[in-house]
């Protein structure tokens, strides 16, 4: 599921109509592509997109804050991702693992390091979360990494 289906879910089961500037998929696409020191420009995430941006849309929302998704404190939500994690790397087809390693994953789990990912608010989770989606991706793509 993507952040866009996600966010018609929500903002629809409330009646509300949302508006996401960065959420084209032709812009995702090409960013996609770009070098990291691009992608970090000015050493802000989507820099290059915000720069690019720069005349269409309000600084005020051009430059705020990243405001992550999901955006939760509750710790059902950090045990529910662990263990649905968990349950990846116990299958036999786990090809995440083909790109990271087994215990640097399951130390992350265990509460280990704590990533800093542009100043997420639930560092841990949603990196486990990150993981489950490109897991998943790798999963439905049927992607072999060599």
């Amino acid at each position: 599921m993507t952040f866009a289906d996600r966010k018609d879910r929500m903002s629809m089961y409330w009646g509300l109509e949302v508006r996401v500037p960065f959420c084209d998929h032709r812009i995702a696409e090409y960013l996609y592509r770009v070098p990291w020191e691009f992608k970090d420009y000015l050493g802000r995430e989507k820099g290059l997109l915000r720069e690019a941006s720069t005349g269409l849309l309000p600084e005020s929302v051009l430059w705020r804050k990243k405001s992550p998704y999901p955006k939760t404190h509750n710790p059902a939500y950090e045990n529910a991702v662990r263990e649905r994690l968990r349950g990846e790397l116990s299958e036999t087809n786990c090809p995440i693992l083909d790109i990271l390693n087994r215990s640097e994953i399951e130390s992350l789990m265990e509460h280990g390091e704590h990533i800093q990912w542009y100043g997420q608010l639930m560092n841990d989770p949603q990196t486990m979360a990150y993981i489950l989606q490109i897991n998943h991706w790798l999963k439905v793509n049927n992607v072999t990494v060599c």
